[in-house]
Formats: C-alpha cells, structure tokens, sequence
C-alpha cells in the first residue's frame, strides 16, 4: 500500500494542517468490558484523538507499564477473545470516522492466520498493525499481506537502532514509524525527550515519512514538547488510568485536556 492511501498518514497530516500535530491515543480492547471499551475509543474520537490504537490484551505483555498489564488483565479475566477486536473496531468506526490501529504482539496473528486476520481487520474497517515484537526483515508475510488487504503497518524504532535498521524499518512502514524510548517509564523526562528527538531526526535522515513518539506522554505540555519534532504523540497509560478511576466520563475530560497540547503555539 502506499503511503498516499494511508488513512493513518492523512489523519497525521490533516492534523498537522490545523495544529502542531496529531493525537494518538492508546485503549485496550475488553477493559473493563467489551462495551466499555467500545464507548471509550468513541469518547477519545469524540475529544481530540486523531488516531486510535486498540490494544490486544496478551497474557504476557512485555512491554507494558503496570496500569496497561492489570487493564489487559481485567480484559483477559472478562472472556477477551480475538474477534473482541473486529467487533470493537465495527462498532467504533460505525459511530466515529477516526482511522484505528491495532496493537498487537505477533503471535495471537500467527495463530488466527496472518491473511485471515489481514482480511477480517480490513472487513471490520480497521487500518492496520502496530507489531511491536517483528522487525520488518521477519515480516515478509505481513508484508506482502498488509500490501495486497491494504493495511497499515507501523514498525517501532528504538534508540538503540542501527542506522541500517532504522531505513528497513522507514521503507517497510506505512502510516507513521513508532518511536520509542528504550529508558523504560523511569527514564528522566528532558532525556527520554532528547533521546526521541535525536532518534526523530535519525528516522527522517533515514527517508522516514511521519514519525509519532511514545515515550510516557501524559500531559499536555508533554505533547506540545514532542510536536516540536515529532508529527505525533502516542498516549496511553494516562488514559487507561482515567477510564479505570472515573470511567468514559473521566476519560473524554482526559483526552480533552491533553489534546489541548496539540494546538499551535
């Protein structure tokens, strides 16, 4: 698929027209039920996500902070099963038209069947992966699948990246690459954002097209430092901790609040 008919990218960029860049906002799917989750992706559409990014609770989730581990929990005690997420993103995307990605380690697709899953996530009106545990020079399958259904795939970057592994990841990426941070959610703010700027630049020297940043944003200034260089700002814990404490009533004051940090300065 092209990066022109990415409805991730023209999210990205339409939000770049009018403010300093894009929102995009993280939930997993189940938490606290199938329904909850459901009316909380709308509420974050509704309040100033640009784009949304549903997560596949996993019994083992590596790369998670311990609010999202104990969401996913809740999620996987509740019954969560895979076609949760095509029912979530159909009835989200019947009410809100917010491009949404899916989250997702790789094994829960390998499982379901990497075209099977390419072809029920394009059918439920979903735009794609995020595959936090392949690399691209692992992803031929996924690759060539996403290219024919027409999906997004978003590879992450890391800090840690060659300069060589960071131009596989720009070319096989489509939508935005994922930037993240390698200190960990204990990381000083002024270096996590340092390291994720001089990777930003790294990527886009490498011929990356938009790059959003997840690095433990979780308020407004903190996305209106990441717009400076980034094109967008992943946030997802401080959400999951909003619908968790008050519901999708906190939630939507949340995303509305932190939004507000994606205005021109």
């Amino acid at each position: 698929m092209s990066h022109s008919t990415s409805q991730v990218a023209e999210a990205i960029r339409s939000a770049k027209r009018e403010r300093a860049g894009a929102l995009v906002g993280y939930l997993p799917v189940g938490f606290p039920t199938l329904d909850e989750s459901v009316e909380a992706a709308i509420a974050m559409a509704r309040n100033g996500a640009d784009v949304i990014e549903l997560g596949v609770p996993y019994s083992d989730p590596v790369m998670d902070g311990l609010v999202i581990q104990e969401a996913t929990h809740t999620a996987l005690e509740a019954g969560f099963r895979l076609s949760d997420v095509f029912e979530a993103i159909r009835r989200v995307r019947d009410v809100v038209d917010v491009p949404i990605l899916v989250m997702t380690y790789w094994n829960p697709v390998l499982q379901y069947g990497v075209e099977r899953f390419a072809t029920d996530l394009r059918a439920a009106g979903g735009a794609g992966l995020i595959t936090p545990d392949i690399t691209p020079d692992s992803a031929a399958e996924w690759i060539e699948v996403s290219e024919r259904v027409g999906l997004d795939r978003v590879f992450l970057a890391a800090p840690s990246s060659s300069d060589d592994r960071l131009r596989l990841v720009a070319e096989a990426t489509t939508g935005f690459v994922y930037t993240v941070s390698t200190m960990g959610i204990t990381g000083e703010r002024a270096q996590l954002d340092a390291a994720a700027r001089g990777l930003t630049s790294r990527l886009r020297a490498q011929g990356a097209d938009l790059a959003c940043v997840g690095i433990g944003i979780s308020t407004a200034e903190q996305v209106a430092a990441a717009l400076e260089y980034a094109d967008g700002a992943i946030v997802g814990t401080v959400f999951v901790r909003a619908l968790r404490d008050g519901g999708v009533a906190q939630l939507a004051a949340t995303v509305r609040e932190i939004a507000a940090g994606t205005a021109r300065s």
